[in-house]
């Protein structure tokens, strides 16, 4: 899928994981194996896995194949592949802009932003899927009428932790189980990517933005969402958590009237296009 860098520039990246999905998603013997995949066993399987010190073999051909720049991150012995995946930024390679009043975004991602219409269905990655069904909770769903749904997508290129959006107080996290499935568009034509996987949220009674939902999910492979902290007062970003092996998407959603986004974010995902956007920079303003 193609996505737009903050100057305009538009990427379209290598296409041979959605080649692979496609099989895996829409052909008869791709189904079947993917019906032994999601098990949560061979999830858990293939976290252990990655925790093994021989895991560490998988690295280097990681990077290379990634193109990662392995310059903005700390320069330590990784003891497994898991170890390497949670890898922490040095110091001042992601700024957090200063000003309260500007949204920040939480995670490096390709971020799409959707209205949340009275019926409260949300277009995500080619599916619809109603705020209801995220959260499970209908009044709180209600509570988000008439505001905006932002979906960060990130790739198994991206930085895997993740920031608070804004400051404030924040519930307790609330997890939902599920099966595990690719958040990859192309398997968004066959299963209900959001409804299957397993997902942890919280709400925050931000400082500058209202109430803000901020939710991690998990996709394929992802064995687990670790999230630091209980209720109670957290730092605009402050950061929150991170994920395991795999690609991931974070959803934020923000009540009406709280946040304008940036117009080049809005002209893109008209376009059908993702925005790159990196961990704590500015993607929108709060309304005054």
């Amino acid at each position: 899928m193609k996505y737009a860098l903050r100057d305009g520039t538009i990427v379209t990246p290598d296409d041979s994981q959605d080649k692979f999905l496609a099989k895996l998603y829409k052909t008869n013997v791709g189904i079947k194996l993917l019906g032994a995949i999601i098990q949560p066993i061979i999830t858990r399987i293939g976290g252990f896995i990655m925790n093994l010190s021989i895991s560490k073999l998988f690295i280097p051909s990681f990077i290379k194949n990634n193109n990662i720049d392995m310059n903005q991150y700390e320069d330590v012995a990784y003891s497994n592949y898991n170890d390497f995946f949670t890898r922490k930024i040095k110091p001042g390679a992601r700024t957090i802009d200063a000003n309260p009043k500007h949204l920040i975004s939480p995670c490096d991602s390709k971020l799409t932003v959707y209205d949340i219409d009275k019926n409260c269905v949300l277009p995500i990655k080619g599916m619809e899927y109603s705020v209801f069904s995220l959260l499970r909770d209908r009044r709180l769903a209600k509570k988000y009428q008439g505001g905006k749904a932002l979906v960060f997508r990130l790739t198994v290129d991206d930085y895997h932790r993740y920031v608070y959006v804004d400051g404030g107080m924040k519930s307790n996290n609330r997890s939902i189980e599920g099966v595990y499935h690719t958040v990859n568009p192309v398997a968004a034509s066959t299963f209900p990517i959001y409804r299957e996987n397993h997902r942890e949220y919280t709400m925050l009674r931000t400082d500058n933005f209202g109430d803000v939902i901020q939710m991690e999910v998990g996709a394929l492979m992802v064995g687990k969402i670790t999230n630091y902290h209980f209720a109670g007062r957290i730092s605009r970003g402050e950061e929150k958590g991170y994920f395991e092996f795999g690609g991931s998407t974070i959803v934020v959603l923000l009540e009406k009237d709280k946040a304008v986004i940036d117009k080049d974010i809005i002209k893109n995902t008209k376009a059908d296009i993702e925005t790159r956007v990196l961990m704590g920079e500015k993607i929108g303003v709060a309304v005054k």
